[in-house]
């Protein structure tokens, strides 16, 4: 039932940006998507299912953006730019995506919860009760996606080095989600000059 999946994890979204985690109510959510609450207990299997499920989504949601970043035009200076691009508005928008990027989870979050073996029917619930990666696994999943993109176009010498430089270009973009310049320096050409000169692009 993935169109009633994503009603519910919508609808769950909608909830949390009113109220705190704790004071969202599965009636409430349910009644929301326009279907029972029977559903919503069938498809998720209890409110930490739904929470598991609204933070793979939002998760998913940002490695996609980091997937249509590294396929722009340009060379890998500017792909890697627009990566951070990406991060630094997708933090900024979307509090759960800057806590998983993070690791500041505030009390009004769902928490990430650790993973274990998921009983769910439903495959998409099964990954999702697998657990999101912390924000160390986030980097490294961003930088193996950049390096994949970017290997044997870049001017970096080896493999090594665009690593170093995919890593790079989030950490400095993820500094900005975490101390906002009070200056008018635009980030992204931040990344893009660093970059650019370190890789002689």
């Amino acid at each position: 039932m993935p169109a009633a999946r994503e009603s519910l994890l919508d609808a769950a979204k909608t909830a949390l940006a009113r109220r705190p985690w704790p004071g969202v109510r599965m009636v409430d959510v349910a009644a929301t998507a326009g279907v029972s609450r029977q559903t919503l207990y069938n498809e998720f299997g209890s409110k930490d299912g739904l929470a598991r499920a609204l933070l793979r989504r939002e998760t998913d949601a940002y490695l996609h953006g980091v997937e249509r970043a590294l396929a722009t035009e340009g060379g890998p200076v500017d792909r890697l730019a627009a990566v951070g691009a990406w991060t630094i508005a997708a933090a900024r928008a979307n509090e759960l995506t800057r806590a998983m990027l993070t690791g500041c989870w505030s009390e009004r979050l769902p928490a990430p919860s650790r993973p274990g073996v998921s009983a769910s029917p439903v495959p998409a619930q099964r990954r999702a009760d697998a657990g999101v990666p912390s924000p160390a696994e986030l980097l490294a999943l961003v930088r193996d996606k950049a390096v994949n993109a970017l290997d044997g176009r870049a001017r970096p010498k080896d493999t090594e080095e665009l690593a170093m430089a995919c890593e790079s270009a989030v950490r400095m973009a993820l500094s900005y989600v975490v101390a906002p310049s009070p200056t008018d320096v635009d980030p992204v050409e931040l990344v893009r000059g660093v970059l650019g000169h370190w890789t002689g692009a």
